[in-house]
């Protein structure tokens, strides 16, 4: 076995473990897109302009992934999505 493909092998592997959670921020009829812009931008870090996307998105599909990472990582930040009054859950 070549060294490349060894590398491959460990890297396929570390790949799997890290298993990659998803906030996924639904629509509703009540947020304004002003609140859902600043509320992503306050929770999740994103830019004016990534929040305004997703926002955008939200809106037009019903929903929209918009943080990934460690569950320990996500969880207090789709609480204050929760807590801002949007509909958003951990997947």
């Amino acid at each position: 076995m070549s060294t490349k493909e060894k590398y491959q092998e460990d890297l396929d592997v570390l790949t799997e473990e890290q298993k990659q959670h998803e906030i996924v921020l639904y629509n509703d009829e009540v947020n304004t897109f002003d609140h859902v812009i600043n509320c992503l931008i306050g929770a999740c870090d994103h830019t004016e302009e990534q929040a305004h996307q997703c926002s955008l998105i939200v809106h037009y599909k019903g929903k929209c992934t918009v943080k990934t990472g460690d569950y320990d990582d996500l969880e207090p930040r789709c609480s204050k999505l929760l807590q801002a009054g949007l509909s958003a859950e951990i997947v």
